[in-house]
Order: C-alpha cells, then sequence, then structure tokens
C-alpha cells in the first residue's frame, strides 16, 4: 500500500473536499484488510521491542476525527498490536479548572511519552484549533484581552508547529491522523446508535448538536492540517467511512513510520548477557 497518497506535508495544495472518505485503496475485501492488518499487528509487535530496547526515540500518535468516525476503534483495533507496558492513551475533553488555569499546551506536554514508549492522544491540543474556534470558546480560557487579537489563530498554527519541531528535534516521532468520514456515513452511524439498544451507550445528544456545525468543523480541520502539516510531523488523511479500511492504513502508517527508523536491538555487555540468562535481566512484558 503506498501511504503516500494519504500524507499531507506541508509541501503541496491541500483540499480535504478533493480526497474521497470511501476509498478502499485497491484492496478487494474486508477479508483481505483484515489478513494484512493482523501481518503488520505482528510486526508492530516485534519493532515495539527494539524501539523499546533502543530508549532513543518516543512516539505520539494522536488521532482526530468528527464524531462516530471510529477512534475509539482504531485503538481497540490497531493499537492491540502495542505492548500495554509500553503505551498510555489519554483522552482530551474539556478541560478542567486546573488545566484552564495554564497556557493551553500544557495538559498535552505533561502527558507526553517517555523515551521507548508511544503515547495517543485521543483528540488532542488541535481541539485548540477546532471546537474553541468553532464554538468562539477562546474568551473562556483566562487569556489577557489585549492578546485576543484577530491574529490569534494564526498564531496558534506558529505556535503548534514550533511545539512539534521542538519535539522532533528531542527525539518525539509523531503521527497525526485524520479520520476523514463523510456526512452521509455520520449520519448512518448515529442511526445506529439509537436503533441499536447494544451501542445506545455511545450515543449523545452532544453529537447531535455538533453535526450541525459540520460545514464550520470541515473548514477548520482543512486549514489546520494544511497550516500544521510539515515533513517532520506530516497529516496523514484516513478515509474512514469504511472502518476496516482506516484500520488497514493506519496500520501501515505506524509500521512504515518505525522501520524507517532502522531500529536494532542494542548490544548488551557481558554482564547483561550473563544477567539475561540467569534470567536476572527482564525484557519489555516480563513480570
Amino acid at each position: 500500500m503506498n501511504i503516500k497518497e494519504f500524507t499531507i506535508d506541508g509541501r503541496s495544495k491541500f483540499h480535504l473536499s478533493k480526497i474521497k472518505t470511501d476509498s478502499a485503496g485497491g484492496i478487494r475485501s474486508k477479508q483481505e484488510a483484515e489478513k494484512i492488518l493482523q501481518n503488520n499487528i505482528m510486526k508492530i509487535q516485534g519493532l515495539q521491542g527494539k524501539f523499546y530496547a533502543q530508549d532513543k526515540y518516543s512516539v505520539l500518535i494522536i488521532i482526530q476525527a468528527m464524531d462516530t468516525a471510529g477512534k475509539d476503534g482504531v485503538i481497540q483495533h490497531v493499537m492491540t498490536g502495542l505492548n500495554p507496558q509500553g503505551t498510555e492513551v489519554h483522552s482530551f475533553k474539556e478541560p478542567s479548572a486546573e488545566e484552564l488555569n495554564h497556557d493551553y499546551l500544557w495538559r498535552a506536554h505533561k502527558n507526553l511519552p517517555q523515551r521507548g514508549q508511544f503515547g495517543i492522544f485521543n483528540r488532542s491540543y488541535y481541539e485548540e484549533l477546532l471546537v474553541v474556534r468553532v464554538h468562539d470558546l477562546i474568551k473562556t480560557e483566562k487569556i489577557p484581552d489585549h492578546l485576543i487579537t484577530a491574529d490569534i489563530w494564526k498564531q496558534r498554527f506558529r505556535q503548534i508547529k514550533d511545539f512539534e519541531k521542538y519535539l522532533y528535534e528531542n527525539g518525539t516521532i509523531i503521527i497525526k491522523i485524520f479520520l476523514h468520514i463523510s456526512k452521509d456515513e455520520q449520519k448512518k452511524r448515529l442511526l445506529d446508535r439509537i436503533n441499536d439498544k447494544s451501542k445506545n451507550w455511545k450515543f449523545s445528544e452532544a453529537d447531535i448538536i455538533e453535526r450541525g456545525f459540520w460545514d464550520q468543523y470541515q473548514e477548520c480541520y482543512e486549514d489546520v492540517i494544511r497550516k500544521t502539516s510539515t515533513s517532520q510531523a506530516p497529516w496523514y488523511v484516513v478515509p474512514a467511512d469504511k472502518k476496516w479500511f482506516a484500520r488497514l492504513v493506519i496500520s501501515e502508517v505506524l509500521v512504515r513510520t518505525l522501520e524507517g527508523l532502522k531500529l536494532k536491538f542494542p548490544s548488551l555487555s557481558r554482564n547483561e548477557l550473563n544477567q539475561l540468562n540467569e534470567g536476572k535481566l527482564k525484557l519489555m512484558g516480563e513480570k
């Protein structure tokens, strides 16, 4: 699979509306996709062992999407290949009183993964350029009035790009995923949550309210992806109408990214080899 067709790195013009949401990328069936996905999960498991042992990099996976696009499903199905001892998932909801007493990147920064670890952000600091912008919530963030100017969003695009450049230059690999779902497919999934009792728990009236701002969110997402995509921290715009295809694409992105690091197990000293043989040196996943 050529993941370049889903990669936005800021080098060319980007229009969200030109990317199909129902693409299957030439994959002929869900069964074929599942087979490739399971193979990728096995690769990820092996690569994570080297990643952990090398202890040089960290990986930050950011997942953004409209409601019902499948963020939780991606974490459940694709990230199952990641060892939980080396992985942390953080969900970013409405900021708390403590978080509002800090700058908007504070709550993200304090949850960044350590070296050798994977961090997954279910939503992220990008909500500051999405929900805050769509609903004009900037004045609730205790920012001095004279700093809330017409350039506030332009400044935040710059700040986030600088933040991600800083992370990259300190060994954090950033993988930014946008699950691109159509409005019609979202409607189907919302109705399914209402009609299927086993899925009622997933339904929220807030989802319906946010759907009313669909066009504004699409404009903001396009703006965000266009203005914060770089070669160091590209966005991957993943067609999400077919959940099985979205999961496959993301697994490919993870494999290609980790393989690109050319990871190797570090050489062990004679003492470490003796400890390993005696069962005294513990590897990742061992108790």
